[in-house]
């Protein structure tokens, strides 16, 4: 049962991180608002990915450790669970906040050239994901090497 487990962990990670760390790419090589639109169209259909993905990760890597109750005491699992939750909680409470106004702008703005208003909140917006993206990326360092 643990090895299923590890195989759904590992492809979850795939399917819920990959995503994840193209999602800044795809609406930053948006020139118009017609292509920044639709980048955020397709970033939002990623999002999903993204969701279906952290869940089974989260699930998964919690029924590894109830199989096998040492992962708890070992500084590896611990540190990745606490840095999953801390990310886990960046999309309500800082990314959330953050995009709310860019999703207004995407709506309202009624020409087709991206106004200088949205490259302030992008850059703020990109600032967080990308530090939630160094997170995932630690989280993995720590599960490949479990270096305590």
């Amino acid at each position: 049962m643990y090895s299923f487990l590890l195989l759904i962990h590992v492809l979850s990670a795939i399917l819920g991180l990959g995503p994840g760390f193209v999602m800044i790419y795809i609406v930053t090589k948006a020139t118009t608002m017609t292509e920044l639109r639709h980048a955020y169209f397709i970033r939002n259909r990623l999002h999903r990915f993204v969701m279906a993905g952290g869940t089974l990760l989260l699930l998964s890597g919690l029924a590894m450790g109830s199989i096998r109750p040492y992962l708890f005491h070992t500084g590896w699992y611990v540190t990745s669970l606490v840095l999953f939750v801390i990310a886990l909680g960046f999309g309500p409470v800082v990314l959330s906040p953050r995009s709310k106004p860019i999703k207004v702008l995407l709506k309202t703005e009624t020409g087709d050239k991206i106004p200088e208003d949205y490259y302030t909140l992008a850059r703020k917006l990109f600032f967080y994901e990308r530090l939630e993206n160094i997170i995932f990326i630690t989280i993995i360092v720590l599960m490949i090497l479990k270096p305590f």
